[in-house]
């Protein structure tokens, strides 16, 4: 168990300088001549301003002067994002209105430029692939620990981090996924130990462990790790509006005024108001009431994995799958990854009877699993109705004698690196067609997502068994995308010159 470090008392988190500054400002009601048009919801479709309402419009702003800047905060944004960096333990806190994708980014291309090489799992979010040719960085892959019964990816090894920066010792960084989509940490305080033994600094894909610094039944955060940055997502478990994130850094091996500038950079100059708003009130709710809060949410998700697995034919993920290796170091119970596959059904079939039968969303089907999760927004009824439909779709599976053939879930060996991603996203490319494209060097992104694994990057050679694998996807209905071609009858491939005859 993990302690979780009390906030310090200085800084009073009761305090919302950026929301409350808006309000007040909105309260002066003065009279707009600057964007956005609509003009506090007066300029716009009226059905629309009345479902949305009054309040939300009239703090849909810019920044204007007595509102401060994100790119460059001095005022009231800077004032929350310091109670933000106090809540999470880090040296400073960035507020980021692009997604955690925009954090992820920001995070990469701070500390890696053209040629420089990252360390990173190849079950990567598809951002990171993106920053990698943004920067023109160079990958350095590492398989993470494939879950063969439940065909999900987990983290990765302390030793195969070793392993890489032994090989690679001229590394900018190492990437982590911490906690898993599906809620399972590594031993991250070791990862980090390691690599700045070799001077090189950890960066944290945190997009789904906002709420794990609060409790000390959750994994270990990036911050207190002591890793230098990560990129965490709020508005997913915290609290905060969809596309609202945090980057917070930590330590001497990054530049936070570099770290700013790449931000600035990255960033919408038309920044919402109404989102960093709503990351400054997430941050008081956290502060104050995050340990609360996942004692809630946790309790509930506790309880309905217990009645899941009373539910002949499923099997919903707990801490029994610990200690198995360094990859399932540690668990976040909010999460409910729900194994189906011995119903008969897939995950999609599941996915879509739980739409159409019970008006309940899940957020996440893949060909064995549904992936559901619990936040202090759930309620002892909406867990029961979740339970309730679950049993329902036993009697269903019954009823239908479905089956479904086993297909292992193994990622393909990582295919050799030709060139650089960004080199071959810009270089000349032509199309060819999917089943001669073998030895040919991809220029796409083809992936699963979500979760967005990659199968192929830019730069890389394809291979029969890349091909086998993307077919077998296909056919089960996996969500395979990236190519411009949305048939997969063709591949874009970097053009080959032959010799004039």
């Amino acid at each position: 168990m993990k302690e979780v470090v009390l906030l310090t008392k200085i800084l009073d988190h009761n305090n919302t300088p950026l929301f409350t500054g808006v309000v007040e400002h909105a309260k002066r009601n003065p009279i707009q001549f600057h964007i956005p048009g609509h003009k506090k919801g007066v300029g716009m479709n009226p059905e629309f301003r009345e479902f949305i309402g009054e309040n939300a419009l009239s703090i849909d702003l810019i920044n204007i002067g007595p509102l401060d800047d994100l790119h460059h905060p001095k005022g009231m944004i800077k004032e929350a994002q310091t109670l933000a960096a106090d809540a999470f333990g880090a040296d400073h806190t960035y507020f980021n209105v692009q997604g955690t994708s925009g954090a992820i980014m920001t995070m990469i291309m701070s500390v890696c430029g053209p040629g420089d090489k990252i360390i990173i799992p190849r079950n990567v979010h598809k951002s990171i692939s993106s920053a990698i040719i943004f920067s023109g960085a160079i990958p350095v892959f590492i398989h993470p620990v494939m879950d063969k019964r439940l065909g999900i990816s987990h983290g990765i090894t302390t030793s195969s981090v070793k392993t890489a920066l032994e090989q690679h010792p001229d590394a900018k960084a190492v990437l982590v996924i911490n906690p898993t989509y599906f809620g399972v940490s590594c031993n991250l305080k070791e990862i980090v130990e390691v690599a700045h033994s070799f001077h090189v600094p950890v960066l944290v894909d945190e997009a789904h462990g906002v709420h794990i610094h609060f409790h000390e039944e959750l994994p270990m955060s990036a911050m207190e790790a002591g890793a230098d940055m990560a990129a965490t997502s709020v508005h997913k478990l915290g609290g905060s509006m969809t596309q609202s994130s945090v980057l917070n850094v930590k330590g001497s091996l990054v530049n936070p005024k570099r770290v700013q500038s790449v931000i600035s950079m990255l960033t919408t100059t038309s920044t919402s108001y109404l989102l960093l708003s709503s990351l400054d009130m997430a941050r008081k709710q956290l502060a104050l009431h995050g340990r609360e809060m996942a004692s809630f949410a946790i309790a509930l998700a506790n309880k309905a994995r217990a009645e899941i697995n009373q539910i002949r034919g499923f099997y919903c993920m707990g801490e029994e799958i610990l200690g198995e290796d360094e990859a399932t170091y540690d668990f976040d119970p909010t999460k409910l990854l729900i194994h189906v596959r011995d119903l008969g059904l897939t995950g999609f079939e599941v996915e879509n009877w739980l739409r159409d039968h019970a008006n309940i969303e899940v957020e996440m089907s893949d060909l064995y699993n549904i992936l559901c999760i619990v936040t202090p927004g759930d309620t002892e009824e909406s867990i029961q109705e979740l339970v309730k439909a679950l049993r329902r779709v036993k009697d269903y599976a019954h009823a239908s004698n479905s089956s479904i053939e086993l297909i292992p879930i193994e990622l393909p060996n990582i295919p050799i690196l030709a060139m650089s991603p960004r080199e071959a996203f810009y270089s000349e490319t032509e199309l060819v067609p999917f089943e001669q494209s073998a030895g040919r060097t991809i220029a796409e992104f083809i992936m699963v997502y979500p979760p967005g694994i990659p199968i192929l990057l830019p730069g890389e050679i394809i291979t029969e068994d890349n091909l086998t694998y993307i077919r077998h996807n296909m056919e089960v209905g996996l969500p395979v995308q990236g190519p411009e071609d949305y048939d997969f009858r063709f591949i874009r491939v970097i053009k080959e010159y032959r010799p004039i005859r």
